[in-house]
């Protein structure tokens, strides 16, 4: 397991680190390019876009092919992608960079939750995913201070050529270290039934993807849109930090992330064996979430780093309804399960990237100061995540 799990953990951790970097280089973007509040928020929703557009034939193609397989093809995508984006010159092909790199990454969390659901029984699978989650964050700290440190060295450019490199590498690793597909034990009935017309109809009517898919597109989609990018415009514009402390801040939010996954990956397996289900941790989780985000809108410039990073902890519960919705779907579903859901998550992602700053810069030309502007989109988006929980309560007591 061990061997298997450092395998997809290196290009997961790439995966993380270039869908947060925006939130880092935002400065860098608006002063070079002369970027607006909208235009980052597509930039950086581009790259989840093509991640979402993925999704459902990334669903098929795990199903009947395997995950190592796919996620090697696509991972090549990926760093044509950051080749591109270093080359790019115009907010076109920026665009269509970052389209690129989201499409090859696609699967970077999708390939190891679908081989950890044919491989791993569901105390395992809730460890294991808490941990490539932890992964990820450790990519989101890597995204912060040592980008800001490598930028001045390498500036914006040559990051990028760094990072298509280490993409290839990581590539080479997977290769090497995780089994060929062909060792699942399940692989060939997955196989079979995707051949045979399988398709997402009865995931996408089961009762539990519908209890959980609009707390996936708002509020864990909302979790990641902040996190990999919105919480650096706050910091630097609602707080009044400079690019360099806004920078430390966001290290200290994906620090709280990568503690808060590593203690689900202890505590979950325990909370599972004694009979706690995944979903009633969602259930107290997401209150708490809400509270922090209700109150950051209230004290504005007063809510800093510290803040948003209690409410991306409180908010990472979320992560514990991948495994238990993958859990209730037969192995020979998981792939297309994970996928239509996480289809969901990001395209809530890049709605929350660009609406936002839609929303800040309507308010902006309305009249509105940026900090005014700034605070009703938050609040917005706040008024949806109760709503998203409301539908979450009722359809588990229908």
């Amino acid at each position: 397991m061990t061997r298997v799990f450092l395998g997809f953990a290196c290009a997961y951790f790439l995966a993380a680190l270039l869908r947060a970097v925006t939130a880092t280089l935002a400065p860098t973007f608006s002063a070079e390019l002369g970027l607006h509040a909208a235009q980052l928020g597509l930039l950086g929703g581009a790259y989840f876009f093509g991640f979402a557009a993925m999704q459902l034939p990334l669903g098929h193609a795990l199903d009947r092919h395997g995950p190592r397989r796919v996620l090697l093809a696509l991972t090549s995508l990926a760093v044509l992608g950051c080749a591109a984006f270093a080359l790019a010159t115009t907010m076109p092909t920026l665009l269509a960079a970052r389209l690129l790199t989201g499409m090859g990454l696609a699967a970077g969390l999708m390939a190891p939750l679908t081989y950890f659901r044919h491989r791993f029984p569901l105390a395992a699978q809730l460890r294991a995913n808490s941990w490539m989650l932890m992964t990820g964050s450790l990519g989101m700290l890597a995204s912060t201070l040592p980008v800001q440190w490598l930028l001045p060295v390498l500036g914006w450019r040559g990051l990028f050529w760094g990072l298509a490199l280490a993409l290839a590498a990581a590539m080479a690793l997977i290769a090497w270290l995780v089994p060929p597909d062909d060792h699942l034990g399940d692989r060939r009935p997955a196989a079979a039934a995707a051949a045979a017309g399988g398709g997402y109809g009865p995931i996408l009517r089961h009762p539990m993807f519908l209890r959980l898919a609009p707390l996936a597109v708002l509020q864990y989609g909302g979790l990641i849109a902040v996190q990999s990018l919105w919480a650096g415009p706050w910091l630097t514009t609602v707080a009044g930090l400079n690019a360099v402390q806004a920078a430390a801040g966001l290290f200290g939010i994906n620090l709280a992330m990568l503690c808060a996954y590593l203690a689900w990956g202890a505590v979950m397996p325990r909370l599972a064996a004694r009979g706690v289900e995944p979903l009633a941790v969602v259930r107290a989780g997401v209150p708490l979430a809400l509270v922090l985000l209700a109150t950051a809108v209230w004290r504005g410039p007063d809510a800093g780093a510290a803040h948003w990073a209690a409410w991306c902890v409180a908010g990472s519960c979320m992560s514990i309804s991948q495994p238990a919705l993958a859990h209730a779907f037969a192995p020979a579903q998981a792939g297309r399960a994970l996928s239509a859901y996480n289809l969901l998550i990001f395209a809530g992602v890049f709605g929350v990237q660009w609406g936002v700053g839609l929303g800040v810069d309507a308010l902006q030309d309305g009249g509105a100061g940026p900090v005014a502007a700034f605070r009703i989109s938050f609040g917005g988006l706040g008024l949806l995540c109760a709503a998203a929980y409301g539908w979450f309560l009722a359809r588990g007591r229908a």
